[in-house]
């Protein structure tokens, strides 16, 4: 399984209008591969709409694209909001939730992307992995790895009922729970505060 994390940047105040497109064309699109989730950023770089798709390999993603625009199905037409847009293919962490349906895991959703330096991430993905079972019994979290897009990039989300939900769970930090100790430091550290779209899977 790999999963695809398209990140949209939009001009300003366009997000609602390109979510009712989406929206309008999510119905059809859906019943040709997964939606995992889809939402707009509220903190941090804004004017962004981010989704998270589902595919069984790169060749799957590859015909399955080429369907939905022969049938008309996707995408919808957004060219005038526009700005740039990104696409990043990422390998999931054994240890995440399969993702294989609706999860209704809160409100409020953070992306944590770290960069680390050239061949560092599959140790990272490893000590993440291995340390994040007490973690994940207080609340739930999925990790990926890049492999085609920003490289050697991690990438952690966590979903929140809210702001003080997630201000309470960042308490365990002074219990040494979490951060995981990792053997390499990251060089970049970015975060994405999302709320997600009425549509996404992930809510």
């Amino acid at each position: 399984m790999i999963y695809e994390l398209r990140t949209y940047n939009l001009t300003a105040n366009s997000v609602p209008e390109v979510e009712r497109r989406f929206a309008e064309k999510i119905e059809a699109r859906v019943k040709v591969s997964p939606l995992i989730g889809f939402w707009h950023t509220d903190i941090g770089p804004l004017n962004q709409i981010v989704h998270l798709w589902g595919y069984e390999s790169l060749q799957h993603r590859s015909d399955t694209r080429a369907k939905v625009i022969a049938d008309g199905i996707w995408p919808p037409d957004i060219t005038e909001f526009a700005v740039s847009m990104e696409s990043d293919i990422l390998a999931p962490s054994p240890i995440n939730d399969p993702l294989d349906g609706p999860r209704e895991w809160g409100n409020l959703y953070e992306l944590r992307m770290y960069t680390y330096p050239s061949g560092a991430i599959s140790s990272v993905m490893k000590q993440f992995t291995e340390q994040a079972p007490k973690r994940l019994e207080i609340s739930p979290g999925c990790f990926f790895a890049s492999e085609l897009g920003q490289l050697n990039r991690f990438y952690q989300l966590w979903p929140y009922r809210d702001w003080d939900h997630r201000d309470e769970l960042r308490k365990i930090y002074t219990q040494g729970i979490w951060p995981p100790h990792t053997d390499e430091r990251p060089v970049q550290q970015l975060v994405r505060h999302m709320v997600p779209s009425s549509f996404s899977p992930l809510h």
